[in-house]
Order: C-alpha cells, then sequence, then structure tokens
C-alpha cells in the first residue's frame, strides 16, 4: 500500500528551535539523574552498605540494563517510525515515560535498592528511545551544509538546560543542608525538579515539531513489528553500500564507551577520589556544562568547514589528555583542568557524531540508520561503565586504575576512525534502494 504524503514542507525557524529545545529538555535527566547527583547518591546513600566496589558495579550494571533494552530495540523502533510515519507519536511516550519515571525516584530512599533500579532502567530506557527518536527529525528539518551547525545549537542550548537543572537543584541542595536535612531528602526532591523542567520544555519540541514522513493507509492492520524487522534487515543487507556508516558507527562505539565512563561515573570518581561534596559535584558539572556548550557551538560551525570526522579526531585527543589529567591530580586544581578539558571534547564529540550521522542517512530512513546510531551509542553505554566497575570491583574500589580504561576507548576509537571516508559516505547516502 502507498503511503498517503504528509510532507508538511520546509521546516521553519521555530520548528528547528523546537527540535534544539528537547535537548534543553531532556539533559537535565542526563545531567542530575546520570551524572552529577542520584548517580552519588545510589553509590553513598542508596546501597551504601553493599560497600563501595559493589555498589558502583551495581550501579553500572543498572546502567547497562537499560541501555541493553534499547540497544535490543532501538533499530526495530526506528524502521517501524519510519514506515509508519509515527516519530512523533513515539517521541510523545517517550518523552511522558521518562518524565514519570523520574517522578518516582522521589521515592528512593536508604537501602531501596531493587526500586531504583527498576525505576532508573525504565527512565533511562525512555530517556534514550526519545533521545534516538529526535535526533531522527534532523536530516529532515536542516541540510547537509546546516546540519552541522543545528546539531550544535541544539548540543549547546542541552547544556544550557543541564546547568539550569543544576543550579535549581543547587539552590534546593544549599537550603536543604542550612536546614539541617541531609542526602536522603533533597536527592528525591531533586528528581522531581528534573521531571518537571522536562516536561515543561519538552512542550514547544511536541506542540510544533512535525513528522514528514508518509504514513501507511492500512497502518491498523500491518503487523509492524514484522515490517520493522524486515526493514532492519534490507539495511544490514545493503551495508556494503554504507561502508562508511557502519565504520564510523564501530569507532562511535569504541569512542563512546569512554565517554559513558565520564558521563555516568564523574561525579562517583569526584566524591570517592576527590573528595568532593555534593554542592561542589554541582559546582563541578556546572561549570563543565557550560564548557561543554561553548564545545558544541564551536564544533558546530568548525565540522562544516573541515569535516565532522576531523573535529572528532581533535575532540578525541583533548579527550586523552583530559583523562591523563585526572588520572594524575592530587589536588583540585588539576582535576578542574581535566573536568574543563572534558566539556569542550564532550560538546565536540556529541555534536559531531550526530551530524556525521545525519549526511550518512538515505532519505526516508532516518528513524532507522538513527536507530542504528542510537543501537551503537547503548552498546557503548554498557561496554563502557561495565568494564570501569568491573575494574572497580577486581581492583577493590581503585578508582585510579579503572580510569586508565577510558584512555584504551579513546584511542581504538581514534584508529578506527581512520578508516572512515566522510566524502564517500555522503555520496552513498544519496543511493536509494
Amino acid at each position: 500500500m502507498s503511503p498517503i504524503s504528509n510532507n508538511p514542507g520546509p521546516a521553519t525557524r521555530r520548528e528547528r528551535f523546537a527540535w534544539c529545545m528537547y535537548d534543553f529538555a531532556n539533559s537535565g535527566y542526563t545531567t542530575v539523574i546520570l551524572t552529577a547527583i542520584f548517580n552519588a547518591y545510589f553509590v553513598g546513600v542508596v546501597a551504601a552498605e553493599s560497600g563501595n566496589g559493589h555498589a558502583t558495579l551495581l550501579w553500572t550494571l543498572t546502567i547497562a540494563a537499560a541501555n541493553g533494552l534499547v540497544l535490543l530495540s532501538a533499530p526495530v523502533l526506528g524502521a517501524i517510525a519510519d514506515y509508519s510515519g509515527a516519530k512523533k507519536r513515539f517521541l510523545v511516550v517517550t518523552t511522558l515515560g521518562c518524565v514519570l519515571f523520574t517522578a518516582l525516584l522521589s521515592f528512593v530512599g536508604p537501602g531501596d535498592v531493587s526500586l531504583a533500579i527498576i525505576l532508573v532502567i525504565l527512565a533511562t530506557f525512555m530517556f534514550a528511545s526519545g533521545e534516538n527518536l529526535i535526533a531522527a527529525f534532523l536530516p529532515e528539518i536542516s541540510t547537509s551544509e546546516t546540519m552541522g551547525r543545528l546539531s550544535g545549537y541544539g548540543w549547546a542550548l542541552g547544556y544550557l538546560g543541564g546547568l539550569l537543572a543544576l543550579i535549581l537543584c543547587l539552590v534546593y541542595v544549599t537550603y536543604a543542608e542550612n536546614q539541617g536535612l541531609d542526602a536522603s531528602h533533597y536527592v528525591p526532591v531533586s528528581t522531581l525538579i528534573v521531571a518537571a523542567l522536562f516536561g515543561m520544555a519538552a512542550l514547544p519540541t511536541l506542540l510544533w515539531l512535525r513528522e514528514r514522513n508518509g504514513v501507511s493507509k492500512s497502518l491498523k492492520n500491518i503487523q509492524l513489528m514484522q515490517i520493522g524487522f524486515e526493514r532492519l534487515k534490507i539495511t544490514l543487507r545493503h551495508a556494503s553500500q554504507h561502508t562508511d556508516l557502519f565504520r564510523f558507527l564501530i569507532s562511535l562505539t569504541t569512542y563512546y564507551s569512554g565517554i559513558h565512563i565520564v558521563i555516568v561515573l564523574a561525579a562517583v570518581y569526584a566524591q570517592e577520589v576527590m573528595g568532593f561534596k555534593t554542592q561542589d559535584t554541582i559546582i563541578l558539572i556546572m561549570v563543565v556544562n557550560v564548557t561543554a556548550a561553548i564545545g558544541a557551538l564551536l564544533y558546530g560551525h568548525l565540522q562544516d568547514q573541515i569535516g565532522s570526522s576531523r573535529c572528532i579526531t581533535i575532540t578525541l585527543l583533548i579527550w586523552s589528555a583530559a583523562v591523563i589529567c585526572a588520572y594524575c591530580a592530587t589536588d583540585e586544581m588539576l582535576f578542574w583542568i581535566a573536568a574543563n578539558l572534558i566539556g569542550i571534547a564532550l560538546g565536540g564529540a556529541q555534536s559531531a557524531g550526530r551530524a556525521l550521522v545525519g549526511q550518512f542517512t538515505p532519505s526516508g530512513r532516518q528513524g532507522e540508520f538513527f536507530g542504528l546510531w542510537g543501537l551503537a551509542t547503548k552498546l557503548s553505554a554498557i561496554v563502557g561503565p561495565l568494564t570501569y566497575g568491573g575494574m572497580i570491583y577486581l581492583f577493590e574500589g581503585d578508582h585510579r586504575i579503572a580510569l586508565l580504561s577510558t584512555l584504551v576507548f579513546f584511542i581504538l576509537g581514534l584508529v578506527f576512525l581512520a578508516t572512515v571516508d566522510e566524502k564517500r559516505g555522503r555520496e552513498m547516502a544519496k543511493v536509494s534502494y
């Protein structure tokens, strides 16, 4: 059955702004829940009786389980969304789901390990699925010449959203501590702040961003799961036509494993190795968000001039330098230098990676190909933190030794990236099948 055209025409400035606002909306989840506050709360309070090494491993296993669900579902979900013209509807569901489960984290207290694990898995699954779906709109609302810039704007706005979430949480944490309240009180409230900010800031996206793929006339009668798998099989069958895409996905999976270690365990490292308190960690992540926003803007413009793969190469070299600084840091000064290098590299790597996948994506298969992008990033979100958690467990809580695994991921990522031909990948994206 031929699809019905549902193309509302070229994207408007308001629609592109609405797309960028989703990065602003969902960044509070990664910043507060996965990076700065709730992860350290889980290790230091919720699962504290298990011991540091075991609690850290348990947290990494939780994140791995969530991303494992995304790993299994992302390409098929993307293919279904492409076929049915339902990316927008799926985005609404995943957004509301993440907001709901994040809010329910407010019920997690000391010893509530099982409840915390279940809710974090559900919230992270919804978050990550929504992240894949919103990325799939990028090729529809921009051109290959402006894709890097728009991706950079989105990441920059996202870091500002994470910064706002941290400021709101810091204000409440400071107030609560002045009242003599501990983390078991102010961290649950912080999860409510994140949920509320996510829900409100996502409204422009949910109201203004438009679906452009055709909608099947027989949508109610088709076997969507079967079609999703069939379309994925076609893509994999034509993998030889998209050699550079798949080579890049291997590189991305590798270096993103290192990035996810930093995202998921930065606060834990700051707390356990550098002796940071909750307020110190929040301020640290706030500053990193500012430098990451700057990095996203700078690299967003730079990649449209020199190419995305070259920009990623630069960021991976910066990442490697940052890890070496953090490993050697025995005082706060060197650790702060490492943190700001990470911010610049983080913004650039994420912006350039998303844009490069968009440039390698054939028209009409955005959800599917960004599902493969999601598969790669979520596989890395399993491999990276689990590697770190396993090393922590084996070396009895030695975070410095575990940090060296991050450096290995970045070096290998550079090696695989050298095999990618960006120009050839763009040309192959024009081939239809």
